[in-house]
Order: C-alpha cells, then structure tokens, then sequence
C-alpha cells in the first residue's frame, strides 16, 4: 500500500481534485482533520477509489487495523466483488496477523485483477511477514514489473535482507532512493542502506540468527561489548572493558559523567585517567564526555543528555542495559535486563570502526 507521503497535493486527474484538501492535512499532520475529510470525500464521491486506498493508508499507518478492516468491508458494500476491496481486506488482515486469511483475499484480488500493481505489492508484504521469502520476492518483482514503484523496491531490500543476501538488499534500497519521489522516501532508503551495511559485517548469517547485542548493531549501529559464545559477563567486568576499549581505539575522554551511584564507574574512571561527574555540564572544544548509567529506563533526564551529546558531535554515551523502549545509547553493554555472554572487545573494536555506527565521525580524542 502506498504511503501517506506519496499522495499529491495537487492531483493531474480532475476527478481527483476533491482530495486536494485532505492531502494537504496529511501533509501538515493533522490527522484527525485528514480523516474527517476523507469521510466526506466518501460520503459525495463513494466511487473515487483513491479516497479508500488513502483513507485505508492513514488508519494502517496509525495502527488502526480493525478500523482499516471495517473499512474495507465498507468498500466490498460499494463495488461488490471486485478486486479493490478485496485487496483492502487482504492487507487489513495481514496487519491483524491473520497472514494466511489475508493472502487468500489478495489471491482472490488478484484473480480479479491480476495486472493491479498494489495486489502483489501486499501480497509481497504479506509473504514477507510469513517468512516465504521466495514467494515474496516473486510477488515483488511482478508488482514492480506492472508499476515501478519506490515503495516495492524498498520492501524487495527487505526481504533480501531477511534473506541474508546484503548485497542484493543494498541494490535494492539504492534503487529505492533513486526512484524516490519524496525526500522522505530517500531518507527512509538511505537509512535502511545503512542498516543493510552493518548487517553485511556478519557474511553467512541472517538477521534472525544473529545475538541480539550483534543485531542491535546492525539495526541501531550502537557498539556492543559483550554477547560472544560462553558466560554471561558479569555488569562490572563489561563495564571495565570500556577502558581497553577506548585505549585501542585512541580515545581519550575528559569526564566520565555518571548518572547513577555506582562504584564501577568509579574504577572506570580511574581506569581512564578521568574525574567523575554526577551531571553533564556546559561542553566546550576541549570537552569530550563519557557519559555511562547502568539502566537508562529509570532516568527521566536520559532523552535530554542522549540530545545534548549528539548535537555536540563530542564525547558517547554507554547504557549498561539497553532497553528497547528508551533513546539509544552509543555503546551498550547489553540488550535486556542481564548479559548473555561473555564479554567481546574484537567484534566491539570492528564495529566501533565500522563507517556506519553511531560514533561514526564523532570528536572522541
């Protein structure tokens, strides 16, 4: 389905005029408002099809997809057996994670209409969501054959790279940036690039079988230092292994900023040659800060300081514990709530060096 950020504004189709105006919402974020519009798009022109892909566009982008089903039933009562509405269901379904339910509509869609490019687009989608990543690709490329898109190109990178197959994804989401038609098409390929670089440091291996401290890099490009095959290190030991770690890459920190009292960040300090400091002050030309805390998660402050370091473009910041639902730190112990392997300075060391991680380009000594 295509996205929110492709619908124009100002439409060629005369008949497509009426969806000026909610557009323009979309663009400007008012949702809300967007969507009041659509209702009344549909509710004096019931036969303009855009109306319902793009009504359908928004309520899946805002997790709505029980809505986006009803919405699609709604559009079966308009054109009775016809391929649109099917493929509308088909997609609601497979957002629901009724991925089997949702592949037999859009087989159905497509028998109905089998040269509608956005009918194998989703079931592209869909296949890709089951792990037939093979039967995704074929879809993929017919949806692209019928309408080259950058949105089906984007995707293919995906399912390439599920696949493990880095090279081939990298491709794919550069022709995605190239087709692109809206900046934020080509920030979302290029990030994804990016993404699909890290990942190629691990030849061999799909993302799915990676540990999650190497996974975590290859999707955040943030520095792990534990998650090698053995014992699980104990928060202390990965902890210190910051200092051999900045030592061999040659960096060499000012303050070690501690945001909670514990003494290992007191050894680390010492370790580094560094003083201790409870709070990040004013950073200058000579400043370049460590700043560490063992859980992020129970820091109020902790968006603010991750913002306050990137926009200095000086010093990293190590979270201990990594949780997935607070910012990202630059290095990180582990992901989770306790380590679940041994320490590894090697693979820190490579991915600290690797073009594409966060500390790329960072003032560090």
């Amino acid at each position: 389905m295509y996205s929110t950020d492709q619908f124009r504004v100002f439409p060629a189709a005369p008949a497509e005029r009426v969806l000026s105006r909610p557009r323009r919402l979309v663009t400007e974020g008012r949702s809300a408002e967007a969507e009041e519009a659509y209702r009344a798009v549909l509710a004096t022109e019931p036969d303009l099809r855009p109306a319902w892909l793009e009504y359908f566009s928004i309520l899946r982008a805002a997790g709505r997809h029980q809505d986006a089903l009803a919405l699609a039933e709604r559009a079966a009562a308009q054109f009775g057996e016809d391929a649109l509405p099917l493929a509308l269901r088909g997609a609601a379904l497979v957002e629901l994670g009724r991925f089997r339910d949702g592949l037999e509509a859009l087989d159905a869609a497509a028998c109905l209409n089998p040269d509608l490019g956005l009918i194998w687009h989703e079931a592209g989608y869909a296949a890709w969501r089951l792990g037939e990543l093979s039967r995704a690709l074929m879809a993929l490329d017919r949806a692209f054959a019928l309408e080259p898109h950058s949105g089906t190109l984007h995707l293919r990178g995906k399912v390439l790279r599920q696949a493990g197959r880095y090279l081939a994804a990298e491709v794919a989401f550069e022709g995605a940036a190239e087709a692109a038609e809206f900046p934020v098409q080509r920030e979302a390929a290029a990030h994804e690039v990016q993404v699909t670089r890290r990942f190629a440091v691990f030849p061999g291996s799909r993302p799915d079988t990676l540990a999650a401290g190497r996974r975590w890099f290859a999707e955040h490009g943030a520095i792990p230092l534990s998650g090698s095959a053995g014992a699980a290190a104990a928060p202390e030991g990965i902890a210190l292994a910051l200092g051999p770690l900045a030592r061999e890459l040659g960096w060499r920190f000012t303050v070690v900023v501690a945001l909670d009292a514990w003494e290992a960040w007191y050894d680390l300090a010492r370790a580094l040659g560094v003083p201790v400091a409870a709070e990040l002050a004013a950073t200058g030309p000579d400043t370049i800060p460590l700043v560490v805390a063992r859980h992020p998660s129970q820091l109020p402050h902790w968006e603010a300081v991750l913002a306050r370091v990137a926009e200095s473009r000086a010093g990293a910041v190590f979270a201990l514990g990594q949780s997935p639902a607070v910012g990202l730190a630059d290095l990180i112990g582990f992901v989770g709530e306790a380590p679940a392997g041994a320490i590894d300075l090697p693979f820190a060391l490579e991915a600290a060096r690797h073009p594409e991680s966060r500390l790329a380009g960072r003032r560090l000594g």
